[in-house]
């Protein structure tokens, strides 16, 4: 379903795990409205109207985002590093060679060049995570790796671990607090006052990575 208001075109999404309208603006400048699955669809039109300088300035920030991911030329970001691009035709498995990237003819952003990314984000942050258990004293039940459109991360009360391997485009230090975030929900499941003292005892910086986040989450793209 689509809709618009107040000028803007929007999506209406649908969910029964949805308790509240809820409003994204996509990497792609898209905007979409979650619906609890009982809510009326004029509510979804009242969400626009009253986030709309929100809603603008997200568009803004998307559009910013889009100019930085361009200026990268033939280049992309690993954890602070820049990673040259360097095409080969006929190959089909993307491989790192020192500051280059052997990547596919043709398709030099795309599904390849993504799954290399997966790959190497369980190999960055599994030992990553375990060193921080093993300070913490914490335990987790699984790591997965996933491409969330909206969270960077999660810990579930089981203990299980996922993290979206974006967090590789961004500088080291974000992709640290990030897993010290989710070992502190080991611990403490909620953001209470608790969360946020004992993760700034663990991550003494980890506001300064939750600014440039902010500022900077929409270029965490290829």
């Amino acid at each position: 379903m689509s809709g618009s208001a107040e000028g803007i075109a929007y999506r209406v999404r649908r969910s029964p795990r949805a308790r509240r309208v809820r409003v994204t603006v996509d990497p792609g400048g898209g905007i979409e409205v979650v619906l609890p699955r009982r809510a009326g669809r004029r509510e979804a039109a009242a969400a626009i109207r009253e986030l709309r300088p929100w809603i603008e300035r997200r568009i803004t920030e998307v559009r910013h985002a889009r100019e930085a991911v361009a200026a990268r030329g033939d280049t992309v970001p690993y954890l602070g590093q820049a990673l040259r691009l360097v095409a080969q035709p006929g190959r089909t498995r993307v491989h790192r060679r020192g500051d280059e990237l052997l990547v596919p003819a043709g398709d030099e952003r795309g599904a390849p060049l993504e799954r290399w990314y997966r790959r190497a984000a369980r190999e960055e942050i599994d030992p990553r995570l375990e060193h921080a258990c093993s300070l913490a004293g914490a335990t987790y039940t699984r790591l997965t790796i996933r491409g969330q459109r909206t969270r960077w991360a999660s810990c579930s009360r089981a203990g299980a671990m996922s993290f979206n391997w974006r967090l590789l485009l961004a500088p080291e230090g974000v992709l640290d607090y990030v897993i010290w975030h989710e070992v502190c929900h080991l611990e403490v499941l909620d953001h209470s006052p608790r969360f946020w003292a004992l993760l700034s005892r663990r991550c003494p910086e980890y506001r300064r990575q939750v600014r440039w986040l902010r500022q900077h989450g929409a270029t965490l793209v290829l």
